[in-house]
């Protein structure tokens, strides 16, 4: 890794603690229910909303409650984001006349966007109405990042309190991160952004008409726009040229904001933030990376204020940033690399001056290698599909690292309340470790961890292996699964491994070799992005409800510290070592095969 990758890790993470730090203290007292000055005048509409809705600010739930009306809120999300993409056709702001979205497709898009995940199998610009966009996919970008928020601080406050009954109230949780945190930090980083070029209007699209002619090919369609499929069930490609260039418009920036502060990650474009129009400076690419790991970030320190103990939410925050940091430098490392076989191609001078500057293949080239490899390691570590370079084009070892980031479960850094809540279960898991090598039951921050507690980790930990190996394996062994491959062999299983522990882990982003606009795909990735978030937030608010309603007990000489180096060590050791275990097996058939035979080529 060279001078300048170092100085920019090291320049992002020191801007970033700089702006959490402060940020981290502001969201506590929010979600203490205190009003700063600077925000008092949003209280009258936070009241107003409590009223429309029925919603009664002083009564708290239980964990039961608090699950239900969180899953309700979700599911009534599915139905309105599946709603807006069949109606579209007949529904205002659709200026390029968009018709209704395919059932399957508007299925796995409404899914897809609550639950974090932004997952898409289809082109933005191509398939969705400005209404859509802004009404059902931006709206939902707010709401299940809030939903995120909710949960992590439901499980804090099982933490913090003692002998309680309730942990919060959903509504008003939701409502207030919405309106004080997450409303405010996206209209700043919309207006940098519209600043740096990001487009932002309602515009119908425009045509340029260009001096030379564009040759391609492009998919034939039947007489109802459908594709085409040959008979190994990929779409039948047609020549075709054109000296007309159609330039897509829209409401951009307003969408770029929240989708990178909400760890979302959808695109308004099908190239996401590697289009021009979503991303055109190193500037915004540098904010975007920020915006990606503001909110986690600040939430470690959030749980440090929460719990009475600052040293807590160092300690997490700190395993956090070794394991981003070692990320960073691995995947970097491989793409300055480059590929072996080109630099073998001597006699081209044009392909080893490639070859001297690294795997330059699918990036853009006003980010390069470094600002690229950023942007990897800091999108697959939250619970973000962003993108500014295209996954199936890195090295093997470059593609292992954002996979390997995924399966750990986005616990570094992670998504907005995502990435804690994931972080604070292996951390339970840490100290029940810890516990049976000396002999007691352990202790976390001053709870007992017992056998519900343990229960509920293990149900947390295994939901997302267990879906994505299933599907992966139902994938590779079925002609609907296979039909999407694009690259046969060890990249191929690569590109299925890497789709379905993207939208398990609720991340979104895709190694784009793979054509998962199919009634297979959205049908298995929806039901791998749904349980794969719901079916871990249940055990989760569980566990919360469980260390609630305990005494907290006083610090002994027999107490493990949960502060200091020690615990560090011993919390990334276990990071590491669940990731492995589930998933060594399956990264052996894909990237690591594929660099062997790369190495072997060589």
């Amino acid at each position: 890794m060279t001078s300048a990758a170092w100085l920019q890790l090291g320049l992002f993470l020191a801007v970033l603690i700089a702006l959490a730090w402060p940020l981290g203290a502001y969201m506590t007292r929010i979600i203490q229910g205190e009003h700063p000055v600077a925000v008092l005048w949003l209280k009258p509409v936070e009241r107003a909303l409590y009223k429309l809705a029925g919603v009664r600010e002083e009564q708290e739930m239980g964990w039961k409650g608090y699950a239900f009306a969180l899953i309700l809120f979700n599911v009534i999300g599915v139905f309105a984001v599946y709603a807006l993409q069949r109606l579209q056709g007949a529904l205002p702001f659709n200026p390029q006349a968009m018709g209704a979205v395919s059932p399957d497709s508007a299925f796995n898009t409404a899914v897809s966007f609550v639950t974090n995940t932004n997952w898409q199998g289809y082109g933005g610009e191509t398939t969705m109405s400005y209404l859509t966009q802004m009404l059902g996919l931006t709206v939902q970008n707010f709401l299940s990042a809030a939903t995120g928020i909710a949960v992590v601080v439901a499980l804090i406050r099982g933490f913090a309190r003692h002998t309680a009954a309730s942990i919060g109230n959903f509504w008003v949780d939701v409502t207030r991160v919405t309106l004080y945190v997450l409303l405010p930090l996206s209209l700043v980083f919309a207006l940098a952004f519209t600043q740096q070029g990001v487009i932002q209007n309602l515009l119908p699209y425009q045509t340029a008409h260009n001096i030379e002619a564009n040759h391609f090919q492009q998919p034939k369609t039947d007489s109802k726009g459908a594709p085409v499929l040959g008979k190994d069930g990929k779409p039948v490609m047609v020549d075709a040229s054109t000296q007309d260039q159609v330039l897509p418009m829209g409401p951009v920036a307003s969408q770029e904001a929240i989708k990178m502060l909400g760890t979302n990650g959808g695109g308004f474009f099908n190239a996401n933030s590697a289009h021009p129009y979503e991303n055109p400076t190193p500037l915004t690419n540098f904010l975007q990376e920020l915006a990606i790991f503001l909110i986690p970030a600040a939430l470690c320190f959030v749980f440090g204020r929460m719990v009475g103990d600052r040293r807590q939410g160092w300690a997490v925050l700190a395993a956090m940033t070794l394991l981003f940091a070692t990320a960073v430098v691995s995947v970097t490392a491989a793409e300055q690399n480059g590929i072996p076989q080109l630099a073998a191609l001597g006699a081209d001078q044009q392909v080893s001056a490639l070859q001297s500057g690294g795997n330059m293949e699918g990036k853009e080239s006003r980010f390069g290698i470094i600002d690229t490899s950023l942007f990897i390691a800091v999108t697959t570590s939250a619970s973000c599909g962003a993108v500014n370079a295209m996954h199936d084009s890195l090295t093997p070892l470059g593609g292992l690292v954002p996979t390997f980031l995924m399966q750990l479960g986005e616990v570094v850094f992670g998504g907005v309340g995502s990435g804690l809540y994931g972080m604070l279960i292996f951390a339970i898991l840490a100290v029940f470790i810890a516990g049976l090598m000396v002999g007691r039951t352990p202790e976390y921050l001053g709870k007992k961890i017992e056998t519900q507690e343990m229960k509920m980790t293990a149900i947390t930990i295994l939901v997302t292996p267990t879906l994505v190996l299933v599907l992966t394996a139902i994938a590779v062994s079925t002609e609907a699964g296979r039909a999407g491959i694009a690259n046969p062999g060890a990249h191929g299983f690569s590109e299925i491994l890497y789709a379905f522990t993207s939208a398990a882990n609720n991340n979104g982003s895709a190694f784009a070799g793979l054509s998962a606009n199919t009634m297979f795909y959205n049908i298995a990735t929806a039901v791998g992005m749904f349980f794969g978030r719901f079916l871990m937030i249940v055990p989760i608010l569980a566990i919360a409800g469980s260390l609630a309603a305990k005494k907290r007990l006083a610090v002994n000489s027999g107490t493990l510290p949960t502060h200091g180096p020690l615990f560090v060590v011993l919390l990334i050791g276990t990071v590491l070592l669940v990731g492995a275990l589930n998933y060594v097996p399956a990264v052996a058939l894909g990237p690591i095969v594929e660099h062997l035979q790369m190495v072997m080529a060589h």
